[in-house]
């Protein structure tokens, strides 16, 4: 579906069903550099478990008008124009990665549109080494190299290459696009606080093998939220949608309907 919000197209994958009022909603929120692409094998599980799906592809990424929103505070606030244009309530929130920083943020700013969150290999904070974000600025594919030698379990093992390079494609996609999201993580500092204050139902998923967030980080972000429970994937890097993502959404699955 596509939807604008100040003057901009605005594309989310709805898996073709629409938003039916008398379903909950879960909204998928993508990690850096990346677009809805990466739920396709969550969406349409959901949506046939009787849930509305939103898969937002961001400003400036995907198929949504630019440019890129510069931090996760700026982000929060435009979900929440989002989601007051569809009138949205009881929303709950999926986020991988930086997606996770945006949940913390917006949480802690409208908790009154929310019933559950899920954070997918995230944590309250996520810097990034300037390696990587000097790379992303100066357009060089080797900050997705990087990246995913930093990411993934074994990238080597993807049926038709890595995933994530299918998305993130050219100079600009990694200068204009990944750099911003980048940084936007490394310069968020509100997490621990924001966390202190949710006391909504809560699930971590974490990697067992993922080197962005690794288990000790994720648990001690369990640690900081009041009503949480921590599923961790064996064998699992930072993408875990994509590397394990039958186990993902069935564990998603039965915290929704518990």
């Amino acid at each position: 579906m596509i939807f604008q919000i100040e003057n901009k197209n605005i594309h989310a994958s709805d898996a073709g069903q629409g938003i039916d009022s008398k379903k909950e909603t879960i909204v998928f929120l993508h990690g850096s550099g990346l677009s809805h692409i990466v739920w396709s094998l969550t969406e349409q599980f959901f949506s046939n478990k009787n849930f509305n799906v939103l898969s937002i592809d961001l400003p400036g990424h995907g198929n949504s008008d630019g440019p890129c929103l510069d931090s996760i505070e700026k982000i929060a606030d435009w979900l929440e124009k989002l989601f007051k244009k569809l009138n949205l309530k009881n929303l709950i929130l999926i986020g991988h990665s930086q997606g996770c920083l945006e949940i913390l943020e917006y949480a802690f700013k409208y908790k009154e549109r929310l019933k559950k969150l899920v954070f997918v290999g995230g944590s309250n904070k996520m810097p990034v080494h300037p390696d990587l974000i000097d790379l992303a600025q100066n357009g060089d594919s080797d900050a997705v190299k990087l990246m995913m030698k930093w990411g993934y379990e074994g990238s080597k093992k993807f049926i038709g290459g890595n995933p994530v390079e299918k998305i993130i494609q050219s100079p600009r996609d990694i200068s204009e696009i990944l750099a911003v999201d980048l940084k936007a993580c490394n310069n968020y500092s509100n997490g621990s606080e924001a966390a202190k204050t949710i006391n909504l139902p809560t699930l971590l998923i974490l990697g067992e093998l993922d080197k962005m967030v690794n288990l000790e980080v994720g648990k001690k972000f369990s640690n900081l939220l009041e009503n949480s429970e921590t599923h961790v994937i064996n064998g699992c890097g930072h993408m875990i949608m994509i590397e394990k993502a039958f186990e993902m959404r069935e564990k998603i699955l039965k915290f929704l309907n518990s």
